[in-house]
């Protein structure tokens, strides 16, 4: 009887002959709203900053929040091989559904294989160019979309986000594991919402509890981590589509971590 073959096939998509991608960064996490969106968003922009050529798939397909948080509206345009990014003011181009739809408020009733299908066009039909950083915002929990990204796509490594209540400790541990299975190294994890500034004094207040986020990257050995504050200024800009316009001083171990991954 010949051996069968343990090795796993490459599912990988096809990449867009007009891109050209350094490193694909992931971020993820075990539930939803805590943060990934932003934190994508914040890691881009400081990207940007720093003199890289930036892009952004908004996976999230049934959440897209990404153009929103950019100031992005309206649809992209294409030809007859390739659909076009929109770019920010500050040049990171952009994918999501909210661009290729007339109504960006209209809800998506799709099937499972209907989203990882649209999830590959992002990134085969999607002429990016040249990229030195492409962040993947994706939706959560560990169903059919993360697994279409880790499996279609050449993802170089993956960030972590979560926020500090106590159930926070198991859909890490979720999100590690899955990494873990795909064989993709976390570089970071992020804690949103993990402290806020007393108006009054500057004073540093942590509700839920200082220094958790450094005991669960500890306890999961994920090397690098950052934090978030509680900060009504920044779900202002958010929601106004000027997260390029703050300072945007945070999660910078996570963000030389991504810089010291080696390009392809």
């Amino acid at each position: 009887m010949a051996e069968q073959n343990q090795e796993m096939p490459d599912l990988r998509a096809p990449n867009n002959p007009n891109s050209h991608i350094k490193k694909v960064i992931g971020v993820i996490s075990g539930k939803g709203g805590v943060g990934k969106s932003l934190t994508t968003s914040i890691l881009a922009a400081k990207a940007v900053r720093e003199g890289k050529k930036v892009g952004i798939i908004d996976a999230d397909i049934t959440g897209p929040s990404i153009p929103t948080i950019f100031g992005l509206s309206g649809m992209v345009r294409g030809t007859e091989e390739s659909i076009i990014p929109m770019e920010t003011r500050t040049g990171i181009k952009v994918i999501s559904l909210n661009l290729l739809t007339d109504d960006p408020a209209a809800p998506v009733i799709w099937r499972g294989p209907v989203i990882s299908g649209l999830i590959k066009q992002f990134w085969t039909n999607v002429e990016w160019g040249e990229i030195d950083e492409l962040y993947v915002d994706m939706p959560p929990g560990t169903g059919d979309v993360p697994l279409t990204v880790f499996q279609s796509l050449p993802v170089d490594a993956v960030i972590c986000v979560a926020t500090p209540q106590d159930l926070v400790s198991l859909i890490v541990e979720k999100a590690v594991r899955m990494a873990n299975m795909m064989d993709i190294p976390m570089v970071g994890l992020v804690m949103n919402m993990a402290y806020m500034v007393c108006p009054h004094c500057n004073e540093l207040v942590y509700p839920f509890g200082e220094g958790k986020v450094e005991a669960l990257a500890n306890h999961f050995g994920i090397p690098f981590c950052g934090e978030l504050p509680i900060d009504p200024s920044l779900a202002e800009a958010c929601d106004e589509g000027r997260i390029e316009d703050l300072p945007l001083n945070y999660l910078d171990e996570i963000y030389d971590a991504i810089c010291r991954i080696r390009s392809k």
